[in-house]
């Protein structure tokens, strides 16, 4: 099901690029792309729209997803990283030391599980944390384990606090933006995620970064998310699409709202929305 969100919006009557957010949107519950996404996706490709995907995964957890969806370049680190399909840079920014320690030690006075993604690794402490398994079937790579995070806190692209203790989440998010204030970007990419990167690491900058990439006006970007860290898209996109699934503050602020992503919601939206706005000619 599709539907408007502000029928009195005026919307784009041109689209020649989507930016997507990857989880709880390109992907279903199970963190795999159904068949119909990938089939709107080759017909976006089909009708002249390109297509860019960012998520706060590592680069590294996005590649295999986009190598399925054939892109040549992606981002991650909720835009702090965008980089070839060999996951080579276009652009990397990392976490400023005094932040990243700072973040570790207010998720270690909370109780919360401390991801560290450096280096290209995911690193961590405990391999016994509550989330390690589902971050593993996302990523699709084992994580590096230490017994203390020490060098690594120099080149970091992003910090996650993990935990079922949503109330501790957000108390951590902000005391996190309090301390740190305009020293790092503190998001939350899932109900139990909180995400701690560079200040410039949002997808409002990706979404930049893709349009200048493919040489497409801003005015020609649809964006398409379903978490408040996809919010910084809509700032930027022209045509701002929510997920049925999103969160309400998310639906809120798109011009239109299509199905879920236990559905064919991502397909229908592009189906809908942008393939009739796509460049003619």
């Amino acid at each position: 099901m599709t539907e408007a969100a502000n029928g009195n919006a005026e919307l784009p009557a041109r689209i020649s690029l989507v930016v997507s957010d990857v989880d709880g949107t390109l992907v279903d519950p199970t963190k795999a792309l159904r068949p119909e996404t990938i089939a709107a996706a080759h017909r976006l490709r089909d009708a002249g729209v390109a297509l860019g995907i960012v998520s706060s995964r590592p680069p590294r957890g996005v590649k295999p997803l986009a190598d399925q969806l054939g892109l040549d370049v992606f981002g991650g680190f909720n835009g702090g990283s965008l980089v070839h399909s060999d996951l080579s840079p276009i652009e990397a920014h990392v976490l400023p030391l005094a932040a990243a320690q700072t973040t570790v030690r207010v998720l270690a006075e909370n109780g919360a599980e401390i991801w560290v993604f450096a280096d290209g690794e995911w690193i961590i402490t405990d391999p016994n944390g509550e989330y390690v398994p589902l971050e593993r079937h996302t990523v699709q790579f084992e994580p590096t384990i230490v017994p203390a995070f020490g060098d690594e806190l120099a080149r970091v692209g992003k910090i996650v606090a993990a935990s079922s203790d949503h109330a501790m989440l957000d108390r951590v998010e902000v005391e996190l933006r309090a301390l740190l204030g305009d020293t790092a970007s503190v998001v939350r990419s899932q109900e139990y995620y909180v995400d701690i990167s560079h200040p410039t690491a949002d997808k409002g900058h990706a979404v930049r970064g893709f349009a200048h990439y493919f040489g497409v006006p801003l005015d020609e970007v649809a964006v398409i998310g379903d978490m408040p860290n996809d919010l910084p898209m809509f700032d930027v996109g022209a045509l701002r699409i929510a997920m049925g699934n999103s969160r309400p503050e998310v639906k809120a602020r798109a011009d239109l709202v299509t199905g879920s992503n236990d559905g064919d919601g991502w397909a229908q939206a592009m189906d809908r929305f942008v393939i009739p706005r796509a460049p003619k000619g």
